[in-house]
């Protein structure tokens, strides 16, 4: 069921060869550029030399789904070329234009955007020359219940004016970021799915403020995950995606596939990590043998196969099924795999920084930075335990279709 087409083992096999050829040699390049600069924002000129050459390679938007816009690759022929970008999770997917939160908001522009945003936004994200922001979680409300967003988009003649604050807005900080998708409230009295709406902001608009990055672990990421405050900010009607009241359905049109591309890369995440522990604990002796002769290392070694290969066909699952019945029927397929993959890529990830010991947690490895990345990703698009509660319900309902509708 899950065997690669041919024109997917093409990319792959281009893909391993471009990582293995400038990825992976990049990866000290890269940590040294960001070094000298001084900025935790800097862009280093080294990913623009990256992305050159996979456009060069024609490695480049593998993740849009319409041919118009990229290669057309189906969820199922993408989910291993995802899988290989996350072994180099801060290089390859900038490189191949393939990274978040681009990715979801090209679809949301190609779907929803009108030929203007096209020709302003969607045709220079593809072209990899500018970046682009999600707004939608808020300080001051429990996010994971996207119905509880407080920002106000106001209508005002020909205009909307936005009154709010969001966070976690990835990649605002990045240099090359020019636009913010930004979810807020229009009617307040509508039923509780048709009050909120998306707008495409500039993040050059009057009264946009990008009021801190927030640190994930101690950690300033290069692209940022920044706290913006939006006070009286003016844009057009015009600005509007699909129709007012539609930003809940955007959102869940726009979260399915970036979840199942977060999923992708921690298995490639974990699977670098499981390189690294092996190489580790061949390498090391204590006690007069190799680390890797200890029955709980093997036992590690064992185990972490086992639950990455579940993950991945747990995730090729997902991805078949929104190829084949779509991302309604697949919904808990998705769920299931956004708990599934970070928990085991984490779980990988903690047991190779055990077995590089100080070394682990610091920045001679990549460990210390890929469990930041997969601890967060536990609560990005949803928490763990938002999916599981979906996942019991749907489940309680396919036993007795009326289960918590009752009086």
């Amino acid at each position: 069921m899950f065997e690669i087409s041919e024109r997917a083992q093409r990319y792959r096999d281009e893909l391993l060869a471009f990582m293995d050829e400038h990825i992976y040699p990049a990866e000290a390049v890269y940590e040294a550029q960001m070094a000298e600069s001084g900025d935790p924002h800097f862009q280093p000129p080294i990913v623009e030399e990256l992305k050159t050459e996979a456009k060069k390679r024609e490695l480049w938007n593998l993740f849009h789904p319409h041919a118009e816009w990229g290669p057309g690759l189906t969820n199922l022929e993408y989910a291993p070329l995802a899988e290989i970008m996350g072994r180099s999770a801060h290089l390859a997917p900038e490189a191949t234009n393939c990274a978040a939160p681009d990715t979801g908001n090209m679809e949301v522009l190609t779907l929803f955007g009108t030929p203007e945003h096209k020709e302003q936004w969607l045709r220079p994200l593809l072209d990899g020359e500018i970046r682009s922001a999600f707004a939608m979680t808020e300080p001051a409300v429990a996010s994971s219940d996207a119905t509880n967003i407080q920002l106000r988009m106001e209508r005002d003649g020909e205009d909307y004016v936005l009154n709010g604050r969001k966070w976690w807005t990835s990649n605002a900080l990045h240099k090359n970021c020019k636009v913010l998708i930004v979810m807020g409230k229009t009617d307040p009295s509508a039923p509780t799915h048709r009050r909120q709406s998306m707008m495409v902001v500039p993040i050059d608009t009057p009264g946009v403020t990008v009021q801190r990055g927030l640190p994930v672990f101690g950690y300033q990421d290069r692209e940022g995950h920044a706290e913006v405050s939006f006070e009286n900010v003016r844009v057009p009607a015009t600005a509007l995606l699909a129709g007012e009241g539609d930003g809940f359905m955007i959102s869940q049109a726009r979260l399915g596939p970036g979840r199942i591309h977060h999923c992708m890369r921690a298995i490639g995440m974990a699977e670098r990590a499981l390189d690294l522990m092996i190489d580790r604990a061949q390498s090391r002796v204590t006690f007069g043998e190799p680390v890797a002769n200890r029955a709980n290392i093997q036992d590690w070694i064992a185990e972490a196969r086992i639950e990455i290969d579940m993950a991945r066909l747990l995730t090729l699952k997902a991805a078949y099924l929104m190829d084949t019945v779509g991302n309604k029927a697949a919904r808990t397929e998705i769920a299931a795999i956004k708990v599934a993959a970070p928990n085991v890529a984490l779980k990988v990830v903690d047991r190779a920084i055990q077995v590089h010991g100080g070394g682990g947690v610091s920045d001679d490895f990549p460990l210390a930075s890929m469990y930041a990345h997969l601890r967060t990703l536990r609560l990005a698009d949803g928490p763990d335990e938002v999916h599981k509660r979906s996942i019991a319900q749907w489940e309680l309902r396919r036993r007795d279709p009326n289960w918590g509708k009752r009086a």
